[in-house]
């Protein structure tokens, strides 16, 4: 099912999708979403082992109702219903409008290489315990990352190897602070567009690319249209698994180690998964005819320096000197 996130009907259909939840002595039924990733997709077949893994270990105690992209609304107002505790738990792609500083997790250039991402954002990592407190201010359970991988930039017609040549493109960012100031530091001209309204902007020409995720979203949404992928990486995407912590909270002991045990687990797997998914896609892509271009080492630092130059000053306003120190101590030297 595909909802225009701008329909008037949505809170209607929102609101009778999510009838009949239940929390009772003898069951619970819990109801559990995605922002981005249709059934049978690599996040939507996250979301069903993550539901059946809880029915599992519950012993059919906890019944868990999937809802994926689109089913419930657009980004934000599936971010809205996990922080009202109308849907309870998401993977999700972090939406800022809450608390700015859960920005952090899109810090330009903060780590160069997989096994730094790793390092950083595994449990007792330096960016997963930054996002664990920032979480449970806005009344969220943090559980843990579920990476991807780095982004780049997607396009038609042109692209852009410099950034005196990336003045020519306009590309769609993620509507969330810093994106679209990380890619006009770069030298991109940028339209914060939600995902859902992506397609509709390449299509009609509003932008000339898409510049907010690892390679397999834009080749398998927008192969179509695009013809070229530059992997910048400046970003590493990685969705989030959380839950509404009042909800949590009120489960019984034995339900939020069931739900807590299967979030880590679908983590882990995640973990050793997202590389070789990565380049399985990169190959992929090419196959089926998309150009692919990997920045040479001095690229990708020229890059990374111009973005913490100009970016990093921003962050420390927007989220705090000290969060941002943080991030200055651990980030990739370059």
């Amino acid at each position: 099912m595909t909802v225009d996130r701008k329909s008037p009907l949505l809170p209607t259909l929102a609101a009778v999708l999510l009838l009949g939840t239940t929390f009772s002595a003898n069951a619970t039924t819990l109801r559990m979403a995605t922002d981005s990733g249709t059934k049978g997709s690599p996040a939507g077949d996250a979301l069903e082992r993550w539901a059946q893994m809880i029915e599992e270990k519950s012993d059919g105690e906890i019944k868990v109702n999937v809802f994926f992209q689109n089913e419930l609304g657009g980004q934000q107002e599936v971010f809205d219903l996990l922080v009202s505790g109308d849907v309870h738990m998401m993977l999700n792609w972090p939406m800022t409008s809450y608390d700015r500083r859960i920005g952090v997790i899109y810090t330009p250039y903060m780590t160069l290489s997989w096994e730094e991402a790793f390092d950083a954002y595994s449990p007792g990592g330096w960016v997963n315990e930054l996002l664990g407190d920032i979480y449970a201010d806005i009344g969220l359970k943090f559980f843990g990352p579920w990476p991807e991988g780095f982004n780049g930039v997607a396009s038609r017609g042109k692209y852009a190897l410099t950034m005196e040549d990336a003045g020519d493109l306009m590309v769609r960012t993620m509507t969330v602070f810093p994106a679209p100031q990380t890619m006009q530091a770069l030298g991109y001209r940028t339209a914060a567009i939600d995902w859902g309204e992506v397609y509709t902007a390449l299509q009609t020409g509003v932008v000339d690319g898409e510049a907010g995720n690892v390679i397999y979203w834009p080749y398998e949404y927008f192969r179509d249209i695009l013809d070229y992928y530059v992997h910048t990486k400046h970003f590493f995407m990685t969705g989030i698994l959380t839950m509404n912590l009042d909800v949590y909270e009120s489960l019984p002991e034995a339900h939020r180690q069931v739900v807590a045990e299967a979030a880590e687990e679908i983590m882990n797997q995640q973990f050793v998964a997202a590389r070789e998914q990565d380049e399985y896609y990169i190959d992929k892509a090419q196959a089926d005819g998309m150009q692919y271009f990997e920045l040479s080492d001095e690229q990708l630092r020229e890059f990374a320096k111009r973005a913490r130059e100009e970016v990093w000053p921003l962050m420390a306003r927007e989220l705090g000197e000290e969060i941002v120190e943080v991030i200055r101590t651990n980030a990739s030297p370059l």
